[in-house]
Order: C-alpha cells, then structure tokens, then sequence
C-alpha cells in the first residue's frame, strides 16, 4: 500500500542576521530536523535548509502523513521478580499498564540473563499535521548561534528576534506559536525591491514564489546569480573579473537578491602594490577587482549590493569610500618607503612574540639561524641557503610598517613590496613574502627552496618554543595556532620532496632558545613533538590514502616524506591484497614477542613441508626485503613480501606454532621474531586491513 506524502516548509523570519549566523544554522538544521523527524517516526525522502540575511528555512520533500504504526518487541522485569507464589507483582502489572494489556497477554522469554517477562507494544501512528507543531518549536528552539538574544517580555531566545513564521503541510497551514508569533501563510519578499507579504500557497511553490519577490533563498543559486552577474558586469566595463571564492562566500550571506554595480578609483593610485589595492576593496569593502586583457590590473572594482535602486547613489558613495581608503594607504606606503626595510629590524625589540619566549626581534634572529641549520640538514645548494638567510633577515621587519599595522593580512607581500623597491635580490625578497604560506589549509606552500625555509624555520621555532613552555593545544583550543603550524611544516616537506629527519629540525629549533628559561629538555621537546607532528601526518595522508596504509607506516614519520613514500606503494595493493598480508602478519606479530633470543635454525628434516618451505622462502627473500627497504625501493620490497604471504598463512593452517615440544616451539618462535621484525622494517604490516 503506497504512502500519503506531502512537503512540509519551515521559514523563520527575522531581523537581518549576522552571516556566520546564516552559515551555522543552515549547517545544524538539516541533521536537527532528520533527527526530529525520526523520533516521530515520520518517513521523508528529503531534507534541504535554505536560508538569507532575513530568513531560515526548512524544507522537507516526500514526507510521510501518517506515523508509522508502532509494534515493537519489550522486554520486561524478571519473571522472579515479577510474580510471587504465582501472583503477578507491582512490577508485572507496571509492565502490562506501560505495554496496554492485561498481565495474562505478556509471555515469558529466556535470555542469556534468564527468564523475562515479555510482551508485544502497539502503537496506532498518528497524523503528521497533529505532530508537527509542538515538534517544529522545539527544532527552532534548538538551532544553535554563537550569541543568542531575547526580546520582549518572553524568555525565548534566538540569533536575532522573530519577525514572522510561515509553516505549511502541502497546502494545509500547520498552527504553530514561537516566541509569540503565530504561524502564517504569508511570508515577505526582498526588503526594498517587494515589501509587501507574499503569499505562499503550498510548500513546493516556496523557492518560486521568494524568486518572484526577488529574493533567492537557495544559497547556491543565490551563488551561481552572483558569478554570473559579476562576469557580465565584468565584461561590460571592460575587464575580466578577479575570481575570489572568499569574496562570493562573505557576500552570499549579505544579500538576498545580489546586483552588481560597477565603480572607479583614480588611476594615479595603480603606483600602490597591487596587492594593497585589491586587499583595501576585499577586507574593508568587499568588493571584486578587475584586469586588462593583458592581465594589468584597472582602476576599477565591482561590489554586490543588496538592491538595484539608485545604482548612481550607491556608485558615488562606494567610489568616495575607495578613494578615502586608497588615500590612506598611500600615505602609508610613501611614508614606509622612507625608511630601509633592514633599518626597521631594531624595533622588532619591542613587539613581543610570546612573554616567555622574548621578543619578535630575538624570534628573527632564531629563524634567521635555523633556516640555515635546515638548509644544511637538507643539503641544499649555498645559494639557496644564502637567499632564504636573507629572506629570513628581514620577513619579520614589515610588522613595523604603517601598512601592516593598518591591514595586518599583507605580512610578507609587504616585505616583498619594500625590498623590491629597496634594490633587494629578488629571491631574497620573494622568501621574505613565503614565509607565510601557507596560510591556509587550502592556500598553497612556498613555490621557492628559500622561501620554503624561512616559512618551515619560523613555524618550527613557534611550535618548539611554545611545546618547551607547557602551550600545547587542548581539545579545540589552539590559540597559538599550533595544528596550522605543523601541518604548514608536512605540506611544505612534501611539496618541495624534502627528506627532513623531524626530530633533528626540533632538536636544532630548541637549541635556538639557549638563553630562555624552558620546561622541557632537548629530548622531551623532541619527542612531544614528534608525537604532535605523528597525528599531523596521519590527517594529512588519510585525506587521499588508505587508512591501514597510513596507519602501517607512522612508525616513519621522523621522516614525512618516507612515511609518504612507503604508503603511496601500500596503497597500490588492492584492498583483499592487504587485509590478507594484516592477517597473516598480525598472527606472527602476537606470537613473536614470546620468543627466546637467537636466530631460527633450520627446520628438522622430518618437519612439516609448510614449515620448511616458509623457512626457505623468508631465508631467500629476508636479504632482498632489506636491501629493497634501504634504497627506499617500498614498492619492490612490498612485492616481494606479498610472495611470502600466502606460504606464511600455509603454514599456519598446517603448523602449531605453540606446541608441547619447548626446543622445536622456541624455534617457531624465533622464526616468527625474525620475519616479524624484517618486515617491519618496512611498514606495520600487522596493521593492514584493520581500518579499511
């Protein structure tokens, strides 16, 4: 028998809310509400929340009309407990009431803790519009904001105050009261271009009713108006649009219809860097910049508006604001360029980088020290070396600058500016720039050697510096952004195919700090460390390897680009290939660590030909393994351990390895040892299989 089903919709109106409060709430709802509907035992096929400035959505697809009607097996007191010389007890009569039937009608059930009583709880399903009200309040109540207010007389609380409830069954309203709003059928359209209520006739027609009131509720479409409206706008002023996925994500949550207006700036601006301008329109105004066919960048910009009224008026005050804005930072950048970015070093004395830890000056001059100690540990040419100690000399001198006090985002792109228009060597200027990257999760690593230095210096004197005095992150505080940190640190390695041995770049970032009083000793850092770094790792490498792969090889993770390597070859076994090698090995590995000292000798003649036919295939493959293991050849030495594979799980299913005989047990046993520690010369191999 097919299912009644309909639509359900949800909109909460509100006063204008914060976008990250927008962004949260449409994170949280969909699972808040599949959870709800669940409870009530309300089937769906889907679940979508929509959301703008003005309004919180939630919209339900093919959602059943009826409950499902409840049976479902209980399981009651003990059938001692609950009669007592043959008379049913408080406790068996509790149970028949909870269940609706008489003691009679329960029966008697044996489980592994004995005799229950049982019985059988039926549950007419009820109507969905009957459920829905009381459940749809709690789901709004339980939205989570990082600030929640109240108004009025009542106590709810909410992102922002209430303003208006639409909540709809198909067609049906559904009656419903929050915060002293009555549910209503009337929504409202975009605030200036549709004011007045709009009616929404059933909940299916919302997103086109909202569209035709000129606000477009789905973020994504909202989105994909927004790009194309910025590319037209683009081409009709004769540019092509600076793409900025950051832009687009801060603007979605600030319109709720986006329209593109077009502004200028003066042209005698464009001597500024580049960089300056296009992060005076992006961090203060939001705005998009624009360049040349020839990738020049004009002096102009777009900005998304939440209103295509007076796009004259709105052009005037944006073009005022950006001139104002412009002229501030030119003042800042002639004012910087007066004095030499080397003679701004002294100042760093009196910026602290850490109460502990001393000043950004003394940070300088340890970063400046440990990018040449990392360039000798990896053995790269003295030029590189040279340009990243320079680089390294000055990275931290711009965070005395007018410029970056005033738009703190250009450390480095700043330094780069000033050394370039200083007569600097470019490649020391463009480490003075990537000692920041990445910065970010998705943003790139340092493209040069040298800069790759200074960025993975600075991070490991931060990271060593603030381990040494007891600031270790705790559960999601890191204020100190020690994750970042070292996973700055794993990607930067990888990228540029560095074989750094961590703990020696830990010892020599804590030598750094000779004259600080720390915590922790040379060898305690190193080893916190590299158990924090160990947890970096395995994210870094899960995120497009194999877990078990990943798992079978953090035993290398002194060395991140080895580990890498070992479990890029395990991951080209396919999935049965590995779980069956994790089986094998897993059983050698228990067993192993019973053996006595010694070498395993060779099986007696009249032993089991399992037994000596894994003797001589380890016999003939261990040197092989080991060799394969040495040049970093992981994927040869992996094939030749998969040959061992199926003769070791052979002579399990024909050998006892734990048998009565103690001189031939402790022989098996020594044989385990030694297959068990050569492969782990390569990988946890017993580890395989055991997270896929």
């Amino acid at each position: 028998m097919s299912v009644e089903t309909s639509d359900l919709l949800l909109e909460i109106g509100v006063e204008e809310l914060p976008s990250s409060f927008v962004e949260g709430a449409l994170r949280a709802l969909p699972e808040l509400a599949q959870k709800r509907l669940a409870d009530l035992r309300l089937a769906h096929e889907s679940v979508h929340a929509y959301g703008t400035p003005r309004r919180i959505t939630l919209l339900v697809g093919g959602l059943a009309m009826r409950q499902e009607d409840l049976r479902e097996e209980v399981t009651g007191p003990p059938v001692k407990a609950a009669f007592k010389d043959g008379v049913p007890t408080r406790a068996a009569e509790a149970f028949a009431a909870k269940l609706g039937c008489a003691v009679a009608d329960l029966r008697r059930a044996a489980t592994p803790k004995g005799e229950y009583l049982a019985g059988t709880r039926r549950e007419e399903g009820q109507a969905a519009a009957a459920l829905l009200p009381a459940a749809l309040a709690q789901l709004v109540a339980a939205i989570p904001f990082r600030k929640s207010m109240r108004w009025g007389a009542g106590d709810f609380a909410f992102g922002r105050p209430i303003q208006w409830i639409v909540a709809l069954l198909g067609e049906h309203l559904l009656e419903l009261s929050i915060a002293g709003i009555e549910s209503h059928r009337a929504s409202r359209g975009h605030r200036f271009l549709a004011p007045h209520p709009v009616q929404i006739p059933r909940a299916r027609a919302y997103l086109d009713v909202l569209r035709a009131a000129h606000v477009l509720a789905d973020p994504e479409e909202r989105a994909r108006v927004m790009r194309d409206r910025l590319l037209a706008a683009a081409k009709d002023a004769g540019g092509h649009l600076i793409e900025d996925d950051f832009l687009v994500h801060e603007n979605l949550s600030l319109v709720e219809e986006p329209h593109v207006i077009a502004g200028s700036y003066d042209r005698e601006f464009l001597e500024l860097p580049e960089r300056v301008i296009l992060e005076v329109a992006k961090g203060h105004q939001r705005y998009f910049g624009l360049r040349s066919a020839d990738g020049r960048l004009l002096p102009m910009y777009l900005s998304v508006v939440n209103t295509a009224e007076s796009p004259d008026d709105i052009r005037r005050g944006n073009d005022r604001v950006m001139r104002a804005r412009l002229s501030d930072a030119r003042f800042f950048y002639r004012e910087d360029m007066k004095l030499p970015l080397a003679d701004r070093r002294a100042k760093l004395a009196g910026i602290v980088f850490q109460k502990r830890l001393g000043t950004m000056l003394g940070k300088a001059e340890r970063v400046e020290r440990l990018a040449r100690e990392l360039g000798l540990l990896l053995m790269l040419p003295e030029a590189t070396v040279m340009a990243a100690a320079g680089g390294a000399h000055l990275a931290k001198c711009d965070l005395v600058t007018l410029m970056v006090g005033e738009l703190p985002e250009l450390e480095g792109e700043m330094g780069r500016a000033y050394a370039l228009a200083q007569g600097v060597a470019p490649e020391v200027a463009d480490a003075i720039r990537e000692h920041t990257m990445p910065r970010g999760a998705a943003e790139p690593t340092a493209p040069s050697d040298a800069g790759a230095l200074v960025a993975m210096a600075d991070r490991l004197d931060t990271l060593a510096g603030c381990f040494a005095v007891g600031l270790t992150p705790t559960g999601a505080a890191d204020p100190y952004g020690l994750r970042r940190a070292a996973i700055g640190v794993l990607r930067t390695l990888v990228d540029h195919g560095f074989d750094l041995r961590l703990s020696a770049a830990f010892r020599a970032a804590y030598d750094g700090y000779g004259n600080v009083a720390l915590d922790l000793g040379r060898d305690d850092l190193a080893q916190k460390l590299g158990e924090f770094f160990a947890d970096r790792l395995r994210g870094l490498l899960e995120a497009s390897l194999p877990k078990d792969a990943v798992s079978a090889t953090l035993g290398a993770a002194d060395r991140p680009l080895d580990a890498r390597a070992r479990a890029l070859a395990i991951a080209e076994l396919d999935p049965q290939t590995r779980a069956g090698a994790g089986e094998v090995f897993k059983r050698a590995t228990n067993i192993a660590g019973k053996a006595p000292p010694g070498d395993p000798p060779p099986p007696s003649p009249d032993a089991h030909p399992s037994e000596r036919a894994l003797y001589d295939a380890f016999s003939a493959l261990r040197a092989e393994i080991r060799d394969r293991v040495a040049r970093g050849a992981y994927k040869e030495a992996f094939s030749k351990v998969c040959v061992l594979v199926p003769v070791l799980h052979q002579y399990f299913e024909d050998v006892l390895v734990m048998t009565d005989d103690a001189e031939v047990r402790d022989n098996r046993l020594r044989l385990m040892r030694s297959i068990s520690e050569t492969c782990q010369e390569l990988a946890r191999l017993d580890l395989l299989g055991a997270l896929t």
